[in-house]
Order: structure tokens, then sequence, then C-alpha cells
């Protein structure tokens, strides 16, 4: 006998089905229930504000509960939920974050987010020197003392002497209690592996030469130039190698006499590479010394704002000089 084909069986079956449904329904609507959220508030400049602290690692239910706790969310499960259904969330940087008090669990996850509400932030910008890291470590709270300890004993990769070039542009934030090696530590470049004959200490350092350089859109055909200079033994003639010595930012202009100058790092008096990066270059100046573009480019100079020329003839660089030099005096690059 099939028991389903029984009328009775058939009966039992359906209450069955029913009352499982009913108690899955129950438990869904008791999960909403159990997860009160603020509505949306209005944010205004004396909305009130209060300091959370997120340690590193913290899963979203730990953060959740932290938010609960200082009244910024209605209940744990709220920002949970929020952080589950947005990636994002991921993101979150330990370390201390300004909240407002009161707001909707996804309210909470945008200010989490915002690196404006994180006090003391510290920014590696591409590009930047180890000496400018140090500085924002200072206004951070690091003495000066316990940051020359941290760069002495901080983990360098092999062929690496010195942490330039090894801190990554970000922004960072981190929870209280951390030391400055534990921060410098953190700053590390994830490094990529060598390619052909350069170590990547080398490429780290003609990615720190392209990011000095050039704007994002000549990357590519920079690290060309620096890669086909080193090729035929020719200096790389550099000027950011220069500024780099004398701690010139933003300089467009560089004298005779600067290119006299007695540094490792002046490519003007010495073959090759200088002996160490000559800041820390982004993800896409790491990218393009990996990768340079196909060309055969001897010299390059911007003649004028947005206006980057390559090309493997002395002379027609010459000519172009010329017009960078006309430009520079009639105040094009202010």
């Amino acid at each position: 006998m099939k028991i389903f084909n029984n009328p009775l069986i058939r009966v039992v079956t359906a209450f069955l089905f029913v009352a499982v449904l009913s108690l899955s329904i129950h438990t869904v609507r008791s999960s909403v229930s159990s997860a009160p959220d603020f509505p949306t508030a209005s944010i205004g400049a004396n909305s009130p504000v209060v300091v959370v602290e997120i340690p590193a690692g913290a899963s979203g239910s730990a953060v959740g509960q932290i938010l609960y706790e200082n009244k910024v969310t209605k209940s744990a499960l709220a920002y949970f939920r929020a952080a589950v259904a947005d990636p994002r969330s991921a993101q979150v940087a330990p370390g201390a974050h300004e909240l407002n008090i009161g707001i909707s669990a996804r309210q909470a996850l945008a200010q989490l987010l915002d690196p404006a509400r994180i006090p003391n932030l510290i920014k590696v910008f591409e590009g930047g020197w180890k000496s400018e890291v140090i500085e924002a470590l200072i206004k951070y709270g690091f003495t000066r003392k316990d940051i020359d300890t941290a760069f002495k004993r901080v983990i360098l990769p092999s062929g690496f002497s010195n942490a330039e070039g090894l801190l990554f542009p970000a922004q960072y934030s981190f929870p209280a209690g951390t030391t400055a090696l534990e921060a410098v530590q953190a700053m590390g470049q994830k490094l990529l592996a060598a390619k052909g004959k350069l170590s990547p200490a080398q490429l780290l350092t003609i990615a720190s030469l392209i990011q000095a350089e050039a704007g994002s859109g000549d990357f590519e055909k920079v690290s060309r130039v620096i890669r086909n200079r080193l090729d035929i033994s020719m200096p790389l003639q550099l000027d950011a190698t220069v500024h780099y010595v004398k701690k010139l930012r933003g300089e467009i202009f560089l004298s005779t006499n600067s290119t006299l100058i007695k540094s490792p790092y002046n490519t003007y008096r010495n073959y090759g590479l200088p002996p160490t990066p000559i800041g820390n270059p982004g993800a896409d100046a790491i990218a393009a010394a990996l990768k340079p573009a196909d060309g055969d480019w001897l010299y390059f100079i911007t003649v004028a704002p947005g206006d980057t020329r390559f090309t493997r003839s002395h002379d027609e660089f010459l000519t172009w000089k010329a017009l960078f030099v006309k430009n520079r005096k009639a105040g094009a690059f202010k």
C-alpha cells in the first residue's frame, strides 16, 4: 500500500507543513523584532557625539555590541544585520571613531567608514617621504624617541636597509595602546614578486621615481624611459632625486648648481638607481614599475601643465626644453 495515497496521511502531512511554515515565519519575525533600530536621524552641528574605540580584528557582532553600549545604535543586532548586508563593513578601520548618538545602523556604518570622523588620522600620501610620515606619527601622539626606535627595530624585507618606500600610502588609525613599532609595521608595503634581473628593492625604487616624476597618465611611459636609460648605462638625471636630497616639494625648477650636489641620490652625478626609494609609491606606480609601456624613449619633459612629451631624440628634447623654459617664465606652471 502506498501510504501517501491515504487521505488521513495527506491531511496530517498538510497540517505538519502548515505548522512548520508558521514556526518559520514566527522565527523570522522574532529575529526582526529582536533587532530594533533607530530611524534615520537628521544630524546637525549640535547633535551629540561619542568617541568609540574599535579593536583590531573586531567582528561585526563585536562592533555592533560596542555601538549599542555607547548608545550609537538601538541594538547590537541592528548594526550586525547592516554590516552583513554591506561588504564595505570589512573596511572599518580599528581605532577611535567620532559617531553620533541615536542613529540608524546604516548611518553608523557610514560614519565608521568616514575618514573625517577618525580623530588624529595618519595619512601617508602617494610619494610621501619617510620624514613626512614621522611628522604625522608625532602629531598622532607618538614620541620621536619611540618612532626612531620603531624604525630601527622594524622588520624589513630582504634587500632593504631603510623603510623609505615601504610605507604604503593609505589612511591609518590605530587602537589605543598601539606602539609606534606596531604602527610602523602595519604600514608595510606588500611587495610583488620581482621580474627579470631587477630585485623587489630596485622595482620599488623605480616605482618611487615614477611617482615623483609623472602624472598618473604617464606612469608607464616614464617607467619605460627609466628602463631604457638603465639598459644603456645612461644617467637617469631625474630632478625628483635632487629635490629629495634638498627636501623640496612642488618644485619644477632645478638649477645647474643643484645638479652638482654630492649625494648618492643625485642621479645627475651618479649612474644607476638611487640607493633606496625616494618616497612611498602607490599601487599604480608600482604596477607601472612592473610593466612599463613599449617605446624607445630616452627623454621626457612637461612643457606645460598636462603636456608631457616623450622622445628618443636629444635635439627634439632640447627644443621642448626651450618651450618649457618659455612657459615657466610666462607663469604657466603657477
